[in-house]
């Protein structure tokens, strides 16, 4: 912001950055728990080796907790006076 970046252009880049990285790891997940559920089979009670609702729910609860754990200091980022910062550094 102190460049010239409007805040909402810093939000989005947190925000972004963090969205994406959360989904790499979401996608990755998802495939390796698809592989390996010949193996973790014995382990689940209740619940079938391939079963899309625990597999989409999980995820979506992980993109959510990660899209709230990246909003909220990206926020608090944009309402900070650049010029505190630069004269607290």
């Amino acid at each position: 912001m102190a460049l010239g970046a409007a805040p909402r252009d810093i939000l989005r880049l947190v925000v972004g950055q963090g969205m994406r990285l959360t989904l790499i790891g979401v996608i990755l997940g998802v495939l390796t728990s698809l592989l390996l559920t010949r193996l973790l089979a014995t382990l689940l009670f209740g619940v079938h080796a391939i079963d899309p609702i625990a597999f989409v729910g999980s995820a979506l609860v992980l993109v959510v907790v990660a899209f709230v754990a990246c909003y909220l200091p990206a926020r608090r980022a944009t309402r900070v006076d650049p010029i505190v910062v630069l004269r607290f550094e």
